[in-house]
């Protein structure tokens, strides 16, 4: 497992954006992983919501962020992004990118996923 970091978030009104940043704690590339994107809604349980397979780019997307969500690999960095567009106020929450398998129906969930701070994104007027 890699630990990974995670930056980029902040507040931001209804129907705006933000690009969230995830990097490996230890510096080094994150080219051969699948990349899983997750979300922790206050009272709510972590939820998948994005992933890119670590072979041929394949991505997955929860039907609540489809369309609006783009996941990325920053080439140049050897990290990911996701782009969050036209956020709404049901997007607030913790988000989490984790290196796991992208699967049929969203990033693998596992026991051992090496769970690092997060980032907090917040969409209110």
């Amino acid at each position: 497992q890699v630990p990974l970091v995670e930056s980029g978030g902040g507040l931001v009104q209804p129907g705006g954006s933000l690009r969230l940043s995830c990097a490996a704690a230890s510096g080094r590339r994150l080219d051969s992983y699948a990349i899983g994107w997750f979300r922790q809604a206050p009272l709510k349980d972590r939820e998948g919501i994005s992933c890119i397979s670590r072979t041929d780019g394949r991505t997955w997307y929860a039907d609540s962020v489809q369309g609006r969500f783009t996941i990325s690999r920053d080439i140049a960095e050897g990290g990911a992004h996701l782009q969050l567009n036209s956020l709404k106020p049901e997007d607030t929450g913790v988000y989490f990118c984790v290196a796991t398998p992208c699967l049929d129906n969203g990033p693998l969930w596992s026991d051992f996923i090496p769970w690092g701070q997060g980032t907090q994104v917040t969409v209110s007027s």
